[in-house]
């Protein structure tokens, strides 16, 4: 069973507000989902996103898959950085390189 973790739009006509969420690749776009991560709101004023840092990285560590979409919402909130902190380790800044003494 494949997850992803995406998008799933709800909201009114011309009014469109998004849920982040997980569910089984194969399902519909409405289908089941297995678990509610976040909310998107892109019509504020402030661009409103709100993710639960903490289930989307846990996710993750499961083999979730992000769609692009996604993946763009989870690096705003601070989720992908910390993602790949843990797999690589904390990297050097960028552009740095060491040098050999």
């Amino acid at each position: 069973m494949a997850v992803k973790i995406r998008l799933m739009r709800v909201g009114k006509k011309k009014q469109p507000s998004y849920r982040i969420v997980v569910v089984d690749e194969a399902e519909k776009l409405d289908g089941a989902v297995i678990q509610v991560i976040g909310h998107y709101h892109p019509l504020s004023k402030a661009d409103e996103l709100t993710v639960d840092v903490e289930r989307a990285l846990g996710w993750l560590k499961k083999g979730a898959q992000p769609t692009e979409a996604a993946k763009r919402l989870l690096s705003r909130a601070g989720v992908m950085k910390l993602w790949h902190e843990e797999r690589f380790g904390h990297p050097s800044a960028p552009g740095a390189q060491s040098v050999p003494s």
